[in-house]
């Protein structure tokens, strides 16, 4: 069985950022629920502020650069997904959003997506569920029931979950995602046959020898 690939969308615009830093906690649950079963995964973080100006050319181009393209890309071929956006006027940022828009179609179907975002305070809690939750819904992912939501007073020193809390949620998050990702992940999907391709004299050999 191929490694699985676990893949992180941040949606932060600073630097540094608490979208990317809850987005680091959620991987690092994540990727020790996978080590602890001794499943062997690839994991990889796409940062879409480097990608900014190529999702708004794309959007009005309808082709993305070289590294817009590996990153949907990454995206579409994940086992599992997680989310992270911002908090923008009670919904998820307008990049997250541009970004999902130009995903190609079916690309997140039946795909485990953990959702979560980031905001001044908890009282946009609530964009889990109105927001992503749908949103993931309609693209036809699999979204965990436990979704994070972590305001500014949530983190305590050092970048830490402030709250004992939060961090129960981070690792029941991470464990319903790992538990997805074994149900619909690599076992369910048609392995790449260009993956590891059969070498052109083996193939000729196998001609002949059929002649």
């Amino acid at each position: 069985m191929r490694p699985l690939n676990l893949v992180t969308v941040t949606a932060g615009l600073s630097v540094p950022s608490s979208t990317r830093l809850l987005a680091d906690r959620l991987t690092g649950s994540a990727t020790r629920q996978l080590t602890a079963r001794q499943l062997a995964f690839r994991d990889e973080v796409v940062e879409l502020r480097e990608h900014a100006t190529a999702v708004a050319e794309h959007l009005v181009t309808g082709f993305p650069g070289p590294a817009l393209g590996e990153a949907l890309a990454a995206v579409a071929a994940a086992d599992g997904l997680i989310v992270v956006t911002p908090v923008f006027a009670a919904s998820y940022s307008g990049l997250f959003k541009s970004f999902f828009d130009v995903l190609e179609p079916d690309s997140l179907r039946a795909t485990p997506v953990l959702i979560a975002a980031t905001g001044g305070t908890p009282r946009h809690s609530l964009v889990l569920e109105h927001a992503l939750r749908p949103l993931f819904a309609y693209l036809g992912a699999i979204v965990v029931p436990t979704a994070v939501y972590a305001a500014t007073s949530d983190w305590g020193a050092a970048g830490e979950a402030g709250s004992e809390e939060l961090a129960r949620r981070f690792d029941r998050a991470g464990r319903e995602l790992v538990d997805l990702m074994g149900t619909h992940g690599a076992a369910e999907r048609p392995a790449d046959p260009y993956e590891e391709p059969v070498p052109f004299e083996q193939q000729l050999a196998a001609v002949r020898g059929g002649s």
